[in-house]
């Protein structure tokens, strides 16, 4: 067979791939042939300034031969090693880890990606405290397999229902914008705010019978769902009832992990230590599959003389585990954290100036590199510009607009999601403000 010419990077695609997420009718996908820093390239040569990494992974940013350079190294000593066995991957990472993770979390479960971290914790967390029950937000998502969707409280999960796995009970989000116990109060403290939405959840939990409900599962920055960011003395909250009631309590930092948020674990705002925190995505910066979850020492422990039933061919693949170690690395001595936190100030700062040039955007909110434009037909009623659970006609032309111009972002409903390579300068942030600002005439067309 002939090498594959750019021009036939699409066409085969399309005839022989299953896309996720898409009817299969209306693909259109980007035929991606390189990517360098904060940028990518189409096979016809044109450039894309990638505002979202990817699939919100690609912290580092793309292509840093340091990362590339320790996974070629790694194939040539030991391309695999089988899941029982122990590596100089695997013993490199788990110091590494346990130096980055909050106190007290330095045990790791390594997985192949997200989903199967949660589900892990999951397990790891029924097995702990022989409860069942598995308390979610209906904000979330948690991934794509079966147990993870149920996990999930959004509109994917309903797709497959009822086949999906048993025991998740749902609750309400701090959600301030869209409060459903606080509309038209705009006076309200934060510190009453807080305790109504941690007072809803007790409240679920006593209808529940804590003594059936093995753990509260939540993304500590919610993510697709709207970057809700929880309000102070909330994750604080949570950590208390989990406390009280022998609840294992799981930060998702799948999305929000890894510098994200300007912090290497955005559960540090708040100093919450949970009892487990699941990972993926910026762990590798997606340059090799890998999710983890970390946990505490007595929730390893509860399988000391038992087993746990679960794995996975792939568990702690050397190759992954290089593209993590060599990660994190870049991380430190590029000072990404710091640079996420101090560039995300200047990304509030020009979302902010958004929200006074266009009456289409009701809301902006962010947290170091990951924020949201939450786009409304009026800032009085704060109707949604485009309805829950659709991409109405405005917002795709809102998309088009933007890839048309060379931005590449996730448009998710009514919102516009912003989470850059945390490499990017406030120059490059410019530029794609500058594409945002005339893309959001479109969508002020449509508020009444």
């Amino acid at each position: 067979m002939s090498p594959i010419n750019d021009d036939e990077i699409l066409p085969l695609s399309l005839e022989h791939s299953f896309w996720t997420w898409s009817a299969q009718g209306k693909v259109s996908p980007i035929p991606v042939t390189r990517a360098k820093g904060v940028y990518f390239w189409d096979a016809s040569g044109k450039r894309y300034l990638d505002f979202n990494s990817m699939t919100m992974c690609v912290n580092i940013g793309h292509g840093d031969e340091r990362v590339i350079e320790a996974m070629v190294q790694q194939i040539r000593e030991l391309p695999f090693a089988a899941p029982g066995m122990a590596t100089r991957a695997r013993a490199e990472l788990g110091q590494l880890l346990a130096e980055v993770t909050p106190p007290g979390l330095t045990k790791f479960l390594y997985t192949l990606g997200g989903a199967d971290a949660n589900e892990n914790a999951v397990k790891l967390a029924r097995g702990y405290t022989g409860r069942h029950k598995i308390l979610t937000r209906y904000r979330s998502y948690h991934g794509a397999t079966a147990g993870a969707m149920a996990l999930t409280g959004d509109p994917r999960r309903t797709a497959w229902e009822p086949d999906l796995m048993p025991g998740v009970v749902h609750f309400l989000d701090p959600y301030r914008y869209r409060s459903t116990f606080h509309q038209g109060r705009p006076e309200l403290s934060e510190e009453e705010f807080t305790r109504d939405y941690l007072n809803h959840l007790e409240e679920i939990i006593q209808y529940e019978n804590p003594n059936t409900i093995a753990a509260i599962l939540m993304e500590t920055v919610t993510g697709t769902n709207g970057v809700i960011i929880p309000p102070e003395g909330y994750l604080q909250g949570v950590r208390a009832i989990c406390d009280r009631y022998g609840i294992v309590m799981i930060s998702d930092e799948v999305m929000s992990g890894f510098g994200r948020t300007g912090e290497w674990f955005a559960v540090n705002h708040w100093n919450v230590v949970p009892d487990m925190i699941t990972m993926a995505k910026g762990l590798t910066s997606a340059y090799a599959p890998l999710g983890c979850v970390a946990m505490k020492p007595e929730i390893a422990a509860a399988f000391d003389d038992r087993v746990y039933e679960g794995g996975l061919t792939f568990n702690a693949h050397p190759v992954s585990l290089a593209a993590a170690i060599a990660n994190i690395r870049v991380i430190q001595a590029d000072h990404l954290i710091e640079k996420a936190r101090e560039t995300g100030k200047v990304m509030a700062d020009m979302l902010a100036e958004l929200v006074e040039r266009h009456p289409s955007v009701g809301e902006v909110r962010s947290i170091g590199l990951f924020g949201i434009i939450e786009l409304v037909k009026n800032k009085t009623t704060r109707e949604p510009l485009s309805p829950w659970n659709k991409t109405n006609a405005t917002m795709a032309a809102v998309k088009k607009y933007l890839l048309d111009h060379g931005i590449f972002m996730s448009i998710h409903w009514h919102t516009l999601l912003l989470l850059p390579p945390l490499i990017i300068t406030p120059e490059q942030l410019a530029e794609g403000f500058a594409v945002i600002d005339q893309a959001l005439e479109i969508a002020d067309k449509a508020t009444v």
